[in-house]
């Protein structure tokens, strides 16, 4: 398995793992799957700032990872939003554990301190993987999200990466392109 960098020719790879979760789970609260093009200008989006990683397995998309801004304000700079997404079919081949090691590696070298995650609740799956990797819950917040005729709750959790030293380094913008 590879661990790197996405590039365009990703994208529909990407899609389809994301696909079943929107048109088959409540893990991601979006009803409809994005078009390509709105797809695409997410990623690039976050590509502006942030990593975004795919990892590979015998020419296939298994899954990916990226963070993203976690609020749009300057004294949230050292926060940011991880998502991770495997192939429904990859599950448990710690995948998952290989993006969220390389993209914590990524956002040490930027600066960033702190790991968010938004999980639907329960996911027991989901939350158990967070918790080996280091997360904590932080946050529950009741029914605030509707989807299959059921309201659902949203836990955050969180991980420090960094010390948070009185006078924090400057977060190192990575600029990335698709």
């Amino acid at each position: 398995m590879e661990i790197r960098d996405v590039k365009k020719e990703d994208i529909a790879g990407i899609m389809e793992i994301y696909r079943y979760y929107v048109e088959e789970t409540d893990i991601t609260f979006e009803y409809v799957m994005p078009t390509e093009e709105e797809f695409t200008g997410r990623v690039e989006k976050i590509l502006e700032n942030y990593p975004y990683l795919v990892a590979q397995e015998d020419g296939k998309i298994v899954g990916y990872a990226y963070a993203g801004t976690f609020k749009g304000r300057a004294a949230y700079d050292w926060a940011v939003e991880t998502t991770v997404y495997v192939d429904r079919d990859c599950h448990g081949k710690g995948i998952g554990k290989a993006l969220y090691e390389e993209l914590e590696k990524l956002l040490k070298e930027q600066n960033i301190q702190n790991l968010n995650a938004c999980i639907t609740f329960p996911n027991e799956p989901s939350e158990a993987f967070h918790r080996k990797m280091g997360y904590r819950t932080v946050a529950h917040f009741e029914k605030c999200g509707y989807k299959f005729g059921r309201w659902l709750d949203m836990i955050w959790m969180q991980k420090f990466i960094g010390e948070h030293p009185d006078t924090p380094a400057k977060v190192i913008w990575r600029n990335g392109k698709l």
